[in-house]
This record gives C-alpha cells, sequence and structure tokens, in this order.
C-alpha cells in the first residue's frame, strides 16, 4: 500500500530554503553592485559570482533530487487552471534559476574574466574580450532576474494564498 505524501522530502525542502536564501542575497547584491562604485564593489563581485556558480550547482542537484522524489498532490479542490499555472511556474522559476547563472557565467567569459569560485578554483574565460556577446548576456541576465523577481513574487503570494486563505497545506508541504 503506498503511503499519501503530504510533505517534500527533507532534501528537497532544504535545497528550496537554501536556494530562496542564496536567490534574494544574490539579487541584493547584484542590486547594490550595480548602483555603486565604491571600493567594496569587487569584493562583493568576486563574491557574486562565486555564490553565482554555487547556484547553478544547487540548481542541478535540486533537479535530480526533483525528479526523484514523490511530491505532495495540490489539493483537488484546486481548478484546473490553478493547477497548471501552478505547474508552469515552477517550471520557469527552474528555467530562470538555470538562465541567471548561466548568462552571468558567459558574460564574464565574453567579457574575459575568469571566475575564481572560493578560491577553490577557476573558470576560464575568453582569451579576448567579445564585447557584443558581453552585452547580450549582460541584457538577458538583467531581464531573466526581472523576469525572476515577477515569478517569485506571484509564487510567494500564491503560497501565502493558500495558507492564510484556502488553508489547503500547501505551504505546510514546504515547511
Amino acid at each position: 500500500m503506498n503511503k499519501k505524501v503530504t510533505h517534500f522530502s527533507l532534501s528537497m525542502r532544504i535545497l528550496h530554503w537554501s536556494m530562496a536564501v542564496l536567490l534574494f542575497s544574490m539579487v541584493f547584491a547584484g542590486l547594490a553592485m550595480v548602483s555603486s562604485l565604491e571600493p567594496w564593489q569587487l569584493a562583493l563581485l568576486g563574491l557574486h559570482k562565486s555564490f553565482g556558480a554555487l547556484a547553478l550547482t544547487l540548481l542541478l542537484l535540486r533537479f535530480m533530487v526533483r525528479i526523484q522524489s514523490p511530491i505532495p498532490n495540490l489539493p483537488a479542490t484546486m481548478p484546473v487552471i490553478q493547477v497548471r499555472l501552478a505547474r508552469l511556474s515552477h517550471w520557469l522559476l527552474y528555467l530562470l534559476m538555470l538562465i541567471i547563472p548561466a548568462s552571468g557565467l558567459l558574460m564574464q567569459y565574453f567579457a574575459a574574466r575568469p571566475i575564481v569560485v572560493f578560491d577553490f578554483f577557476t573558470i576560464p574565460a575568453a582569451k579576448v574580450p567579445q564585447i557584443e556577446y558581453f552585452a547580450v548576456f549582460r541584457e538577458g541576465h538583467s531581464l531573466a532576474v526581472l523576469l525572476l523577481l515577477t515569478v517569485l513574487t506571484v509564487h510567494i503570494g500564491a503560497a501565502l494564498y493558500h495558507h492564510f486563505v484556502r488553508k489547503d497545506g500547501v505551504l505546510k508541504s514546504m515547511l
């Protein structure tokens, strides 16, 4: 007899909340970097790059865990359109969490700036800057972050709606 899954696995919950903190930190760091030319900006940029590489690694791990883990069903009382939108928004979040660090890595590659990841290893860069490609990936990186913030706002709003209005356990399944 199969036991009904009511919560995401512990590994999925840890990855979810760790990445939530990481992504919000990265967004705020990115905003701080682009609005300042203070001396600390370069140190923050180095950390931003390292944590971006970590975010990409965690995303790949999260995706593998997600594929292998049973997940709770959404409430049977949810309208079909909301179920479809929930699934679409989750896959869109995964896609954006892939596009953002990948575009950041490519932006640095085409700027001919190697990425030193926590002084542990270095991701090489192009020998010669290619400013046109750098500009494309920089713009894509910024637009993807704006889209991520939009989708996250909807995601958080939906989680709070389910918790406080519908009281159907959707948020509790990830706590």
